[in-house]
């Protein structure tokens, strides 16, 4: 089998050496040529006064991806002691990582023969080359002849590049197009053999080029971002030629593969108003640069930030208007957690690019990260209301309106998008649905929320959230609870390693009385997600009613010490001190079977009479307020009457569960 080519690079990239000499984990970079973040630790570097002193605080700023504090301290320890070879190159990768290219290759000039460092210094060495023309020294450079099929590609594309740049451009694309190596070559082969032909005047092999890679699915799946680049690149040079259906028909082609993606919109609506698009790679330089972005791109995964960022950066370094770059910097800056730098690098995508409509979403969801959410709200609305068919902006706006927990104004907004979407919405606005469904049972409005939730899963059969919510959802309010059940199910099958989806089907045998199932499942959900408040008092109750008190009480501590939500906390500090009530008898029967003075009970004459006949009803396993209404006084609608006698339930009327034990109103006529 094929291995996937992220994993394939990482195992390989020379370049990712860099991970093991800079401390690992997510990049906090910070560009000279920006204002200092809020995020960024201050070091009072005249307290630190000796080399020892000076390279431990720097390594624990590197450490911190605080990368303007480590420059400084490795500068400082390298003031004590100017020959330590492992300062110099842990200086040069915190510079290359924090955008100071300039400073970074005349450091890489003196550790060019330092074999650790090698593969970085070459790179940004022949990088600064391209950048001052002298192509006959950047060739040079990037002759590699290792055993790396990264490196060698990655060399060799930018070797061609740089023939473009010295004017030798029929020699650049016969070099491209003549490269051999392993299968994954070929998306990133003919992409840049397609850019250099466009650059070149060559549309014949450009659009050749271009093609084969549209015509490339498993090359899409592996590189997406070379992908997106190329339907882009084919629509702009047909549109150039004025081939406009053909540019649109390009676009379409991407559409199928990467539905709405906003720059191809945009490009879209240029090319129809008849505007010609400018190609984006318009000078070899940015070729270059298109390189070093592709491959950051496809290495782009979860533990490989480092080395993305270097890429990155390193592209940047040649191409600083980069639309493309500058989004993936910001994302990987999010990733950090470094909020304050995305919404800088998200703010420098140029106006005119098709990919600002993406970094304007992104920079409203992050400012709203960082606590400003009226100006999150502000942002995002106008982004609304310049492009109301944008269905993107409606769910970036929704995101900011659930985590105010201002769900009247997520059901309008929603609302807006279904409206926008019509009557035959296409599979993929399932989300639309969903988050609007979410709103209106926030608002205490399943009636609402249902059908919206139904509607995701007519558009989405398997989507694991959704059937998560809604099967939980029904089990919650003893309802459907079959259904219910097997949707949580099939939930925890799609996601089996998703521990809050694994602590819903937990929490939704506890509800039904199947207490060691319960058990079971929640032990699974806190082996995933150990710290989570929720799941450690849910398991806390489970145990406490399979009669493991002990292991109960250690549970619902772990919880307070998880910071759970502030009306939680009173709750969990009540079962700490007086333990859970014991259950009704059919809810204590663990196997879930009801006892014989159940089965008569359940019976529709048995129910009804004894909840008229005395003063509280036990709630049972499928009980809602509204069936139990019309059980005891022959009228759903009556169900207020029982929230009215029952004060708790105005908070939250549906949620009762087995065992409950719920006041009658004093009449029942």
């Amino acid at each position: 089998m094929r291995q996937s080519l992220a994993i394939r690079l990482l195992a390989g990239t020379a370049l990712a050496l860099l991970v093991g000499i800079s401390p690992s984990g997510l990049v906090h970079a910070q560009s000279t040529d920006e204002a200092k973040p809020a995020e960024t630790q201050t070091f009072d570097l005249e307290s630190v006064d000796t080399f020892s002193g000076s390279f431990l605080a720097a390594r624990t700023a590197d450490a911190n991806r605080d990368y303007v504090n480590a420059i400084a301290l490795y500068k400082k320890a390298l003031s004590y002691s100017p020959n330590e070879l492992d300062i110099q190159e842990r200086l040069m990768l915190a510079l290359f990582m924090n955008g100071d290219f300039d400073e970074g290759v005349a450091l890489a000039e003196e550790l060019k023969n330092d074999e650790a460092v090698e593969r970085v210094t070459s790179v940004a060495r022949a990088l600064e080359a391209i950048r001052k023309g002298e192509h006959a020294e950047a060739e040079k450079i990037l002759n590699y002849s290792g055993p790396n099929d990264l490196d060698r590609l990655m060399n060799q594309l930018l070797v061609a590049w740089n023939k473009v740049a010295a004017g030798q451009g029929k020699e650049a694309l016969a070099l491209v197009e003549g490269l051999k190596g392993p299968e994954w070559y070929a998306i990133f082969q003919r992409y840049n053999a397609g850019a250099i032909a466009a650059l070149i005047g060559d549309a014949d092999a450009a659009r050749r080029n271009f093609v084969d890679v549209l015509t490339d699915k498993s090359g899409a799946a592996t590189a997406p971002d070379t992908f997106t680049r190329a339907v882009m690149s084919l629509a702009t040079l047909e549109a150039q030629q004025g081939n406009k259906q053909k540019a649109l028909d390009a676009i379409s082609t991407g559409d199928v593969m990467i539905s709405n993606f906003a720059p191809f919109k945009a490009l879209r609506e240029r090319i129809e108003a008849g505007e010609t698009p400018e190609s984006l790679a318009k000078t070899a330089v940015q070729g270059a640069a298109g390189v070093l972005f592709s491959i950051g791109g496809a290495l782009n995964r979860d533990g490989a930030e480092d080395t993305v960022m270097l890429y990155l950066q390193l592209a940047r370094a040649l191409d600083p208007n980069s639309a493309d770059t500058l989004i993936l910097l910001g994302s990987i800056a999010e990733k950090a957690e470094q909020p304050e730098r995305a919404i800088r690098f998200y703010g420098q995508v140029p106006a005119t690019s098709p990919m600002r409509r993406i970094s304007e979403l992104q920079l409203g969801l992050t400012l709203a990260e960082t606590g400003k959410v009226e100006e999150a709200r502000q942002h995002l609305k106008s982004l609304i209301d310049s492009d109301p068919a944008d269905i993107r902006s409606y769910l970036a706006f929704g995101s900011v309106l659930s985590e105010a927990k201002d769900y009247a104004a997520m059901a309008e907004n929603y609302d807006k998008a279904v409206e926008i979407i019509g009557p035959n919405p296409a599979q993929n606005y399932w989300s639309i649905f969903f988050q609007r469904g979410i709103a209106y049972e926030r608002l205490k409005k399943w009636d609402q929320a249902e059908p919206n939730f139904r509607k995701a899963l007519e558009l989405n059969p398997d989507q694991p959230q959704v059937l998560n919510y809604l099967g939980y959802s029904w089990v919650d309010m003893n309802r459907n609870l079959e259904e219910g059940l097997d949707m949580i199910r099939k939930a925890v099958e799609l996601r089996p390693d998703d521990g809050y989806i694994i602590d819903s089907l937990g929490w939704a045998y506890y509800r039904l009385g199947r207490f060691d199932e319960a058990v079971r499942e929640l032990e699974r959900a806190i082996e995933l997600k150990a710290g989570d408040a929720t799941i450690n008092d849910h398991l806390g109750d489970a145990y406490w009613r399979v009669g493991r008190k002990l292991e109960a009480t250690y549970q619902w501590k772990r919880a307070l010490i998880s910071k759970p939500e502030l009306p939680e906390i009173p709750k969990i500090e009540a079962k700490l001190r007086d333990g859970l009530p014991e259950p009704t008898p059919e809810v204590a029967d663990k196997s879930g079977q009801a006892s014989q003075t159940d089965a008569t009970n359940n019976t529709e004459e048995g129910k009804a009479a004894t909840a008229a006949a005395a003063d509280s009803y036990t709630v049972k396993a499928g009980d809602s307020l509204w069936g139990i209404a019309t059980e005891t006084f022959g009228d759903g609608q009556r169900f207020m009457d029982l929230i009215n006698a029952n004060p708790d339930l105005k908070r939250n009327p549906d949620r009762i569960f087995p065992g409950q034990q719920l006041k009658m109103p004093t009449s029942v006529d």
